[in-house]
């Protein structure tokens, strides 16, 4: 296997929790969302007490490629609008789909690097953005169900859960679920890094895309057949991106090939811990994992604890 020098992870900036009447912006970096489950996700989020600003282009599909929401001018512009308002405190994504990767580059980082850091809360396809601001604000961000998906709107203990990450973080500082089991058992610790596995292979050697070193990884997908997630898996290791990795977590799997076995295959041999079936991703009830923050994997316990509470 290839290997390169790299950096270890260091834990980013948390931002600040929320409370009742902060401002939180929606936006689309990547599919479009049906109008009536973005409907339906904002009438959660207010009835947590939040007042929900969708974003000009969140409803957006593209003229020409339908899978994207709007351009991606457009969709970088509310994100970038949205970070920079001052009194935005969190920007959730409505969805993931595709296309977080065709905007990230087009959103003026250096400017929002003196902006007050902002939760951002999304997973699948908003891997890709969240690397970005790990990379270019080195921000924690939130892999967390969005509002404009079923997994979210079918889900009170999805929505609960990504309620309390917001609003009392103290309380959810050690993830586990009663399914959660050791493939390799032992103890690490490291940064919390990682998403949705196809985003991930796709985002090796571009500018904001971190290795693993020092991390432990979070990883999960949905509608992959074995070989597909054989050869995410075995490009990532190849590139070196797993150099240095302290631990492996894996979420859920929805409508894969059993991927269990295939991690064991391809990075069972790593000599770190992994655990299993954490239930983060694109499966039922899935639960909040921040992204960036020190973390303790026992992978013999099932859990994964937070070294502070995800949000300041």
């Amino acid at each position: 296997m290839t290997t390169r020098s790299s950096r270890p992870l260091t834990a980013g900036v948390r931002p600040p929790r929320l409370n009742a009447g902060d401002v939180v912006a929606l936006v689309s970096p990547s599919g479009p969302v049906p109008s009536e489950q973005l409907d339906a996700g904002v009438g959660i989020l207010e009835s947590w007490g939040l007042r929900v600003r969708v974003m000009p282009h969140a409803r957006d599909t593209h003229p020409v490629h339908p899978y994207l929401a709007g351009d991606d001018a457009a969709r970088a512009a509310d994100f970038f609008t949205a970070w920079a308002a001052p009194d935005v405190r969190a920007i959730v994504c409505v969805r993931g789909g595709y296309g977080a990767q065709r905007m990230t580059d087009l959103v003026d980082w250096s400017a929002l690097r003196g902006a007050e850091p902002t939760v951002l809360v999304g997973y699948s396809d908003v891997t890709a953005l969240q690397q970005a601001v790990a990379a270019r604000l080195g921000v924690v961000t939130l892999h967390g169900p969005m509002p404009g998906t079923r997994s979210f709107l079918d889900s009170p203990a999805a929505q609960e859960h990504l309620r309390a990450t917001l609003f009392e973080p103290e309380s959810v500082r050690v993830l586990s679920r009663p399914s959660a089991h050791p493939l390799v058992g032992g103890v690490a610790v490291g940064v919390t890094t990682g998403g949705c596995l196809s985003t991930l292979a796709t985002s090796v050697a571009t500018p904001s895309a971190p290795t693993a070193c020092g991390g432990v990884v979070l990883l999960e997908d949905v509608d992959e057949k074995a070989y597909r997630i054989d050869s995410y898996l075995t490009h990532l290791r190849r590139s070196g991106w797993f150099d240095g990795a302290a631990g492996i977590v894996l979420g859920s799997w929805a409508g894969c090939d059993p991927a269990e076995t295939v991690v064991a295959d391809v990075l069972g041999d790593l000599g770190v811990p992994i655990l299993a079936d954490l239930g983060f991703g694109h499966g039922d009830d899935p639960i909040t994992v921040p992204l960036g923050v020190l973390a303790e994997l026992d992978a013999d316990a099932g859990t994964l604890t937070l070294e502070q509470p995800a949000l300041a």
